[in-house]
């Protein structure tokens, strides 16, 4: 059984012949026709999820895991603009989603009729496109352009990079009527993207420029597990002249990597500045975590730097970019290293030896330092079973994340496209329900407050455990300089609460484990880690809010001390 209205029941088939299956919808009337049409299809997967906001991220997860394009459908009216949150964490992030709002016709637009605003085009600066079907396809003319329409929405989501694409679909009523006629249509087939002619030429050119440079850099953003990549960074790393920066959600892994950028910046004095400053930089992915590399290399600027990304999208994050390069980061790095030469410079070496250092000092300090939320952070990256993928909550726990550095048996997953509170937990609920590993989202109190709907869902999984690490308001407005100065900090910025998570897993049937600061946290932060469970579960870990601020102040002051004072 399918709609009736042939726009929908065209999209649905082409949806399907496409490879395509997720589908997440949110409950309203006027989109019955897409409700019918999808989710009675039986190769098509349609979870039902009533928070707009919490379906969209929730899908985005899915997406993530998938790697494919998933869809969320969503009724008229104000419901499309709350996925405007995940829209545009997904624009930024690089994710495949296809935005489907039903709309009222033409003629119900602004004239007072209930659950009706201008849709077409509400996503225009967070989307790739934006389609609206024609309501009817009763004639050839009309049924090619839908069929165009469809294709080329889903081409777009996935070329040349990924991204959101949304289609609006205006329904007349009665919008409730089903068929047993299939509405058939082709599915035209997405392009392969290929290296252009001239790529290898252009590599080259900057092969020579390497060849001649003492201090290359190269910076990872974030980016998806990638093993043929990964194998030849670690490559390219054996090089004198070249240092590789990445972060967690980098998803690379080597010794040689310098993986923990901010303690390593944190101790630079005025003489480091300048002997660690590239000469060329070569950046790929997506958005960078740490603030002090952006403020050390706009300050430092390297005299050339090429972003590689498969669009040619020019992020120039460094605010001193020569020119985007238009190809895979795999592609270029491949040929990059066959045009390499070996090179006398010691630009690595003094790279590796103060992350050395600073290593063994972020050792000694943790050892030191009472409980707090940087030690907890760190025994937590330090046992969490290998072969997990951790989800990581802004604002804190992606910044402590970066401290200690990353393994190379876990998958780093964070929403760092636009960097928002909003929608943590549902993205890894999403990326969860269909994977079959363990995952692990450490959030703040009010990351996981406000998205608490994220539990109000019927796709709750026990593979997912979520630690939210509770310092009572938004703690990185005590590290931040500025909020910490103003009589706003607790009522404004830091919003100081005495909030917690018990009764809200009591609501939704999640397990609920607490640990504050007189327990034995390590026993039980172990035993949460270990322990098996048959459904979700959560452990609130209670900190104090005044002193994560001192200890994490004190901690970098601690590298800098001990990084120079070292022989």
């Amino acid at each position: 059984m399918i709609s009736d209205k042939k726009n929908i029941s065209l999209l649905a088939d082409i949806f399907v012949k496409s490879g395509l299956e997720n589908i997440v919808i949110s409950p309203g009337s006027r989109n019955a026709p897409i409700i019918v049409s999808f989710a009675n299809n039986p190769k098509i997967n349609a979870f039902s999820i009533i928070d707009e906001r919490s379906a969209a991220f929730f899908a985005m997860g899915i997406s993530l895991q998938t790697r494919k394009t998933t869809a969320i459908a969503c009724t008229s009216g104000s419901a499309a603009l709350n996925y405007a949150s995940a829209i545009a964490e997904a624009y930024y992030q690089k994710i495949p989603l296809l935005i489907i709002t039903a709309d009222r016709p033409k003629y119900l637009i602004d004239v007072g009729d209930g659950q009706t605003i201008k849709q077409k085009n509400v996503f225009k600066n967070y989307i790739k496109k934006s389609y609206e079907l024609p309501e009817n396809i009763d004639s050839p003319k009309r049924f090619e352009k839908a069929e165009k329409i469809i294709n080329k929405a889903l081409e777009h989501c996935l070329y040349p990079e990924p991204g959101p694409v949304h289609i609006n679909i205006p329904f007349d009523e009665p919008i409730y009527g089903t068929s047993n006629e299939e509405t058939s249509g082709r599915y035209f087939g997405c392009p392969i993207i290929k290296p252009k002619k001239d790529d290898e030429g252009i590599i080259k050119i900057i092969a020579d420029e390497i060849n001649k440079s003492s201090k290359v850099m190269i910076i990872a953003g974030q980016n998806q597990p990638n093993e043929k990549l990964n194998s030849t960074l670690t490559s390219l790393s054996k090089l004198n002249n070249l240092i590789i920066l990445s972060e967690t959600t980098s998803n690379i892994h080597d010794s040689l990597f310098i993986d923990t950028i901010d303690n390593i910046i944190s101790t630079f004095t005025d003489d480091d500045a300048l002997d660690f400053k590239p000469e060329i930089l070569i950046s790929y992915g997506g958005q960078v975590v740490s603030k002090m590399i952006k403020k050390y290399l706009r300050k430092m600027k390297p005299k050339l730097h090429w972003h590689i990304s498969r669009s040619g999208q020019n992020m120039d994050t460094y605010q001193c970019s020569t020119k985007p390069i238009g190809t895979e980061p795999e592609t270029f790095f491949k040929i990059l290293l066959q045009n390499l030469i070996p090179s006398k410079s010691s630009y690595s070496k003094i790279w590796i030896n103060k992350k050395t250092v600073t290593t063994n000092l972020r050792i000694e300090y943790l050892d030191k330092i009472e409980y707090c939320d940087l030690k907890l952070v760190g025994f937590i990256m330090r046992k969490v079973k290998g072969g997990t993928t951790i989800h990581l909550g802004n604002s804190t726990p992606v910044r402590y994340s970066q401290l200690f550095g990353s393994r190379n048996d876990i998958t780093y997953q964070s929403n760092r496209g636009v960097s928002g509170i909003d929608g943590q937990v549902s993205t890894a609920l999403g990326y969860s329900y269909l994977s079959n590993k363990s995952n692990i989202i450490i959030t703040g109190d009010l990351g996981f407050l406000y998205d608490s709907n994220s539990l109000m869902n019927y796709y709750l999984v026990p593979n997912l455990k979520i630690i939210v690490i509770n310092n009572k308001g938004g703690g990185i407005f005590r590290f931040i300089p500025g909020p910490d100065t103003t009589p706003n900090l607790e009522q404004f910025f830091e919003t100081k609460h005495s909030w917690n998570a018990k009764y809200i897993c009591k609501a939704f049937d999640v397990d609920y484990t607490q640990i504050s600061s007189d327990d034995d946290f390590q026993s039980k932060i172990l035993a949460f880690l270990n322990g098996k469970t048959d459904k979700t579960s959560l452990l609130e870990i209670h900190t104090p809010n005044e002193k994560n601020a001192i200890i994490l102040r004190k901690y970098f002051k601690y590298l800098k001390n001990g990084a120079n004072d070292s022989p």
